[in-house]
């Protein structure tokens, strides 16, 4: 048994080897690829092949303690290498950019941090961060107030409740773009002739960032109202009769027990609206462009409207500086993530001392 063991693992590691081989090597050929040199036009099949042949060699390695979570691992492994390509390594490599000349081709030379220096330097970057966080903050308390508003409307005993709960959460089936194109629509034709004005909410940065949100809060109240519901109906039915034997009214109950019980349910609100706020995009591509003139400490900028996203997004591909715009995704990615952990930790202790 043991010569068998030895031998079968003695086996794997070979093949385990050979899988690593393929896969170095594919890298090296594509690496020579990008560069200008010998293009190995079978380095996507040796990629292929390198990967099942390392799973193979990891599988048939004898250790019965560790086994299953080797075949756990191999379950895992598509949607980790899925994560891995997609996220992970173009995150390392923005990264890189951005200390780079990097013009969306090729690079000559490293600059450090100029790229970041130069991002400071830039009025309409800093406006677009300073518009950015005031719609997070306009929207973080407004969705759920009104998302949670929805949800104890939905949570009564009114007739035709699908229907209303089917017709709030309806809005978020439609893409962004599409929906900023319809509101656009509204708010130049539709509500300049019912205010019998010439003049409309998205010609002005301060009416257009109004605008904005009140799309969004449409767009995205509806999804966070069925996650209110959720947790509204899992409070047990026995603490809220307790309550009304107890003499509890209306604004009681829902104050000392409903929300406080709904803890967890709030802090998952709170960070899906924060995170979707500051990622907002396409609403703001398709309502406003990010036009809009504000001065700003005496300099006159024309994006007045222009979120972080929108800004990283016109600095790459309308003034084609690449190395740039990874700078300031790499700050953008530094900012959400500070806010979601700070939020996070917050929520949780505030759970705990409710």
């Amino acid at each position: 048994m043991n010569e068998f063991s030895a031998g079968r693992k003695a086996v794997s590691f070979l093949i385990l080897l050979a899988g690593i081989a393929l896969l170095v090597g594919a890298l090296i050929f594509d690496g020579i690829a990008s560069s200008g040199g010998y293009d190995f036009g079978g380095r996507g099949a040796m990629l292929v092949c390198g990967i099942l042949v390392t799973i193979a060699g990891i599988y048939l390695f004898p250790t019965l303690k560790h086994h299953r979570a080797i075949v756990y691992g191999l379950f895992l492994f598509p949607l980790l290498f899925t994560f891995l390509l997609t996220v992970i390594i173009p995150m390392c490599f923005g990264i890189a950019y951005s200390f780079t000349d990097w013009n969306g081709i090729r690079l000559t030379k490293v600059v450090g941090f100029n790229n970041y220096i130069a991002m400071f330097k830039r009025p309409e970057f800093l406006w677009s961060i300073i518009v950015t966080f005031l719609f997070v903050l306009l929207n973080v308390i407004l969705v759920n107030v009104i998302g949670f508003l929805l949800a104890l409307l939905c949570t009564t005993k009114i007739k035709a409740l699908g229907f209303f709960r089917a017709s709030y959460f309806l809005p978020n089936l439609i893409g962004g773009i599409v929906l900023g194109y319809v509101w656009k629509f509204i708010f130049n034709k539709v509500l300049t002739q019912i205010m019998n004005t010439e003049t409309s909410m998205l010609t002005s940065s301060g009416t257009a960032l109004i605008a904005i949100v009140v799309v969004y809060i449409w767009q995205y109240g509806g999804y966070i109202m069925l996650i209110y519901i959720t947790g509204l109906t899992g409070v047990p039915a026995d603490t809220l009769e307790a309550a009304s034997i107890d003499g509890a009214n209306a604004w009681q109950t829902l104050t000392k027990i409903k929300i406080p019980m709904i803890a967890p349910t709030i802090t998952i609100c709170t960070f899906l609206t924060l995170t979707s706020a500051f990622k907002q995009f396409d609403v703001n591509l398709a309502l406003t462009n990010g036009s809009g003139s504000v001065n700003f400490f005496g300099n006159y900028i024309t994006n007045g409207s222009e979120m972080l996203a929108l800004n990283i997004y016109h600095t790459a591909f309308t003034e084609n500086n690449y190395a740039l715009s990874q700078a300031e995704s790499v700050l953008f990615f530094i900012i959400l993530a500070i806010v979601s952990i700070i939020q996070v930790r917050s929520s949780n202790k505030k759970e705990v001392s409710l």
